[in-house]
């Protein structure tokens, strides 16, 4: 297992129930790939965009810190690429 960072942008016209339910989606999906949360919070709220992504000019950005195999990885990067409430995903190796 390893530690990772992950930065979603989320949608800025969800509503504050729909926002708790997606996170809450985001951390099944890590436990669900066998991993763990260690950490999560909303880092900025309706943050201005630098150029726009799938037609919004701001986003909510959610920071997660999570322990998971490598493998796993990928798995949560393709099902929040299919996510239309999910506008980007980063996800870094924290050394």
């Amino acid at each position: 297992m390893k530690k990772y960072e992950a930065m979603f942008i989320i949608k800025p016209d969800l509503s504050e129930e729909d926002r708790k339910g997606l996170f809450k989606q985001i951390q099944d999906a890590v436990t669900k790939n066998g991993g763990s949360v260690l950490g999560e919070n909303v880092w900025s709220e309706k943050k201005k965009l630098y150029f726009p992504i799938k037609k919004h000019h701001e986003g909510v950005y959610y920071l997660l810190n999570l322990d998971l195999a490598p493998e796993g990885v990928d798995k949560i990067k393709l099902a929040y690429k299919l996510n239309e409430n999910v506008l980007r995903v980063l996800i870094t190796r924290l050394d």
